[in-house]
């Protein structure tokens, strides 16, 4: 996957003709300036010689006009083209005013000397400080990137710079992790996939590290391919990948997300922790949840140019922002579906009592995440988990049991969360109709995500069917 990290192998150098031609063609660029100044020099001293002064005269003109071209027309800064005129402006003052002065040709030549000398030692010395004939950056000129061109058939080697590019995850090293974390020294939370940590980045941006370690051996290719998979994601409720490195030691493997940090953390910290909690939560903020997760899940299902089942939908995998709008996260157990669903290792993916019952039969589709969602929406609105663990009776789909039962019995709002002050029984009664849908053990009579959105976001009223 170039981009996202260096092979480290260079291309095999099959012969030096193109390198050699490179460097004559530097130095055929770079040869005209000292040749010049060598010229200019020699006929500076020429003006010692035995000839008469009128030609001595001529001669420092010469190189006084050769000198002022080279300091304006070669390339260099504004800065540069100002101070160099304004140094000649005021030789050429001083030659003038000696001229008209000197009572003898022979001091006239002399001041024209001494004046030509410094102007080319000025000159030198501006050229070699911005590293010979290469110029010096125009301050007030736009700035322009260089662009590494390759020579046609050159086989030469051409060293590669890294560049970071804002929306493609960036490649950490182990250290770099460590140090943005402050050595793993402050978790924030932790499930069955792997351990959450906080940490800063160099500009002081809050992320979260999370930290996958297992046994299982990790193929660099396929961890770089789900990467890559998940960097081509974009959806304004997903979770961005900022970042990634992948770590071996021993017979262990450590799988490094970094991911943008969330204040107020997951859903389930504020629907099963206190009431007070759910009280922040009124059903406006709830019905927008529902639909921001349900959006995401239609995009990874049906807008992805390769399709992504999730398969951990859930509450504590949805992040709120300070606007308490929902991100879906988690994409450390997401996958790209191939063709062949059924070959598909479904071990250590999902969380009981959302898991879709094909799930364990390895028969996996979009309408696995489906079942999820639905879960996850029924306790959204009743605020209290799907399967409490207090009672070792309750099935997995014990709270889709009470529900239906009293629906049938016209008692839906018995189940509500009651933290919810104002509710509009209608909508309650809407979305609950949606999410009983979707918990269907059927898979085949659940509906899209597509369906879903489009019926919480009131452009279709559909009678979905519903199991015997």
């Amino acid at each position: 996957m170039s981009g996202l990290h260096d092979s480290g192998v260079a291309p095999r150098v099959r012969g030096c003709c193109c390198g050699c031609a490179s460097a004559l063609c530097k130095i055929a660029k770079r040869l005209p300036h000292p040749v010049a100044v060598l010229v200019i020099f020699i006929l500076i001293l020429l003006s010692y010689g035995h000839y008469s002064s009128s030609l001595k005269i001529a001669l420092e003109s010469v190189c006084y006009a050769a000198i002022a071209c080279l300091c304006t027309f070669t390339p260099s800064s504004q800065r540069e083209r100002r101070l160099s005129g304004i140094l000649l402006s005021l030789l050429a003052v001083v030659i003038v005013f000696s001229a008209a002065s000197a009572k003898r040709s022979n001091a006239t030549v002399v001041t024209m000397t001494v004046c030509n000398l410094l102007a080319l030692f000025v000159y030198c010395i501006w050229k070699l400080r911005s590293g010979g004939a290469a110029a010096e950056v125009d301050e007030e000129a736009p700035l322009e990137l260089p662009v590494l061109k390759e020579e046609a058939g050159c086989s030469t080697p051409v060293q590669q710079t890294t560049f970071y590019i804002e929306e493609l995850p960036r490649k950490f090293t182990y250290e770099e992790i460590c140090a943005m974390t402050g050595d793993f020294g402050n978790m924030v939370g932790r499930g069955g996939s792997g351990e959450v940590f906080r940490g800063l980045l160099d500009d002081g941006t809050p992320v979260a590290v999370k930290r996958i370690t297992g046994n299982k051996p990790v193929g660099e290719a396929d961890f770089l391919r789900e990467i890559s998979i998940v960097a081509s994601v974009h959806h304004r409720s997903l979770v961005r990948l900022l970042g990634y490195c992948l770590l071996r030691r021993g017979g262990s493997h450590q799988c490094l997300l970094v991911y943008p940090f969330f204040e107020h953390g997951s859903l389930d910290w504020w629907l099963f922790n206190s009431e007070e909690r759910r009280r922040l939560l009124p059903w406006p903020t709830r019905r927008r949840i529902a639909v921001d997760v349900a959006r995401a899940l239609a995009y990874l299902h049906h807008e992805c140019r390769r399709q992504i089942l999730h398969l951990d939908i859930k509450p504590a995998n949805i992040l709120l922002d300070g606007c308490l709008r929902a991100y879906v996260s988690d994409f450390g157990v997401s996958m790209s579906i191939a063709q062949d669903l059924t070959s598909v290792d479904t071990r250590g993916r999902g969380t009981l009592g959302y898991m879709a019952p094909e799930i364990s039969l390895s028969k996996l589709s979009v309408k696995s995440d489906v079942y999820s969602y639905g879960m996850t929406l029924l306790e959204l609105v009743c605020g209290r988990r799907s399967k409490d663990g207090g009672d070792s009776s309750e099935t997995t789909d014990f709270l889709a049991r009470l529900v239906r039962e009293k629906m049938a019995r016209g008692a839906l709002m018995e189940v509500v969360d009651a933290a919810m002050v104002r509710v509009d029984d209608e909508e309650v009664e809407a979305v609950v109709n949606v999410a009983l849908c979707c918990v269907q053990h059927r898979r085949e009579l659940r509906p899209s995500m597509l369906t879903v959105v489009d019926i919480l976001e009131g452009r279709v009223v559909v009678g979905l069917p519903l199991e015997d």
